[in-house]
Formats: C-alpha cells, structure tokens, sequence
C-alpha cells in the first residue's frame, strides 16, 4: 500500500475505533457530525496526502488536503489529524526513498522505518510560504482555535488567506506559527516535540497488533492516549477542570472494563464533551505503525 493510502486507512481506522468516548465512532453519530462524514472527509483529502507523497511542500499539500476534506455536510472532521498526517507522509516517502538525510545507521533510522526525526527534519525546513498556505487552509474549514498570544495578534488563523501579509512581514514558517501555541495545542506540541505522543501510540498499536482487529486496538489506544494527558480542545472549550478531570475517568474507565467505557462514552456525548485532538493522535499514530507495517489489515 502507497504512503498516502495509508495515511488514508489510518484516518479510516480511527473513526472506525468503538467506543471511542466522545467523538463519532461506528456506534454514535453527533446531530449535525455523522460517521459518513468522516468517510466522505478521507476521500477528499487524498489528493493532498498524494501531493505530500510526491514531495509537494507541507503548507500545498495540506491546505489541498483540506479544500478536499471539506467538501462534505458535516464540516470539519480531520483537520488536527492532517496537519500531523502530512508531514508524517512526506517524511515516509522521503525515507523510503532514502533521501532522508544522514541516519548514522541506526536502525531506528533505517530506510522504511519512519522515526522522530525523520518528521522532525520535514517540519523544522517549512517555509513562509507554508505558513500562508496553512492560513489558507482556514478558509475552508471552520475550525475551533484559542487566541493568539498578544503580540501576535495579526497571525490570528482565524483571520484565514487575510493574514497572510502578516506571515509574510514577519517571514514566519509554519514551524514557527505552530510554535506560537505549543503550550495548549497537543497537535502543535507534536510539531516542536518530535512527534513524541504520536510515536508513543503507535509503539503501543504495535504491542496490541493481533490481540484484536485493528479498529478496536486504535479505541484502545485512544482511550489510553487520554488517559495520560488532558485533551486540549476538552480544555479549550470546556475548562481545565473539565479536561483534567475527562483524564482521570478515562484511566477510571481503563480499569473498570467495557461496561464503564461505554457509560463513559454516553456520558461525554451527553455533555457535549468532544476530546478530538486524541482522535487526531491516535489516527497519526496508526498512520507510523501501518508505514512501520507493525499494524495490518
């Protein structure tokens, strides 16, 4: 399977995962946000997955990815998760074809084997032009976002394509715009962070592969992602608090078994609690294991 086909199938997998508390999933759809959409929203996106492949800068290749997924009824279902999926693809080409700079032959680093700084390499060499393409990208998709900092009140992505002559005065890259909220994004921390959460669940979706089918150990996985830390966009919109206290009732729901996971997901949707950004986690870190070909279907 091609690079961008499993980035593709990972985006499946995980919308696919049951119960997956809080986010749509085979078994619950929200009133306006349907498992169908999310389909739709990976089909659209694979000709920027494929640009991203073919070595098209991330910045084209995302906002591309975006206007593709965009194009269903539901509105926005994988944004987060592109904008980890696109660097992660293009970083596994890249190594694929050996043009990964000098590995120093370790085997983490071996030909075919993504790794943290494979996709380290691909984020750190973004250009200005990839942060005005990733503002565009805003234009398409009407997507939940905090404040910028103060003194960056001008690089504000909700502002969209209208700010992009603040990106280019500044002459900012997408690895510095991402930078700019590192300390309250998950997926903006894994872009100055290694990747370190997405390489942890995929290591973790390679140690359950073959104890069940795949869509099931990627919920496992993603009930596990949330238990660790608290989901950014649970504490965007809702609180700390509220975050911090869906971390502990996924570890509670961890231990108690299925029952308790199930009235934990009823729950969350009930309350409008949606922890999106592990979704997006978990559909990049089976993105690494699928390339890896440590995860199969």
């Amino acid at each position: 399977m091609k690079t961008a086909e499993n980035a593709q199938l990972a985006l499946l997998l995980e919308v696919a995962g049951t119960p997956k508390p809080g986010n749509v999933d085979r078994e619950r759809d929200f009133p306006d946000l349907r498992f169908e959409h999310f389909l739709a929203g990976t089909v659209g996106a694979g000709p920027g997955l494929r640009a991203a492949e073919e070595g098209a800068p991330v910045g084209e290749s995302f906002e591309r990815a975006i206007a593709g997924m965009s194009q269903q009824e539901g509105g926005n279902t994988q944004f987060g998760a592109l904008l980890l999926l696109v660097p992660l693809v293009k970083a596994a080409s890249a190594n694929e074809n050996g043009d990964n700079g000098d590995a120093g032959g370790d085997a983490e680093d071996a030909p075919g084997r993504l790794s943290p700084e494979d996709v380290t390499r691909v984020v750190e060499a973004t250009t200005t032009e990839d942060a005005a393409d990733f503002f565009r990208a805003f234009d398409h998709a009407d997507v939940y976002v905090d404040d910028p900092p103060e003194d960056a009140a001008e690089l504000d992505v909700r502002r969209g394509s209208d700010a992009i002559p603040a990106v280019e005065e500044r002459g900012v890259t997408l690895y510095d715009v991402l930078a700019l909220g590192d300390d309250a994004d998950d997926v903006a921390a894994e872009w100055t962070g290694g990747f370190e959460r997405t390489f942890w669940a995929a290591d973790r979706l390679a140690e359950l592969a073959g104890s069940a089918p795949a869509s099931a150990t990627a919920a496992q996985v993603y009930l596990e992602l949330l238990a660790r830390e608290p989901d950014t966009l649970v504490a965007k919109q809702h609180g700390e608090k509220t975050a911090e206290s869906v971390r502990v009732r996924a570890q509670e729901a961890l231990e108690g078994g299925p029952e308790v996971v199930e009235a934990f997901a009823e729950s969350l949707v009930a309350d409008g609690v949606n922890p999106g950004t592990t979704a997006d986690l978990t559909a990049a870190g089976l993105f690494v294991a699928l390339t890896r070909g440590e995860v199969s279907v």
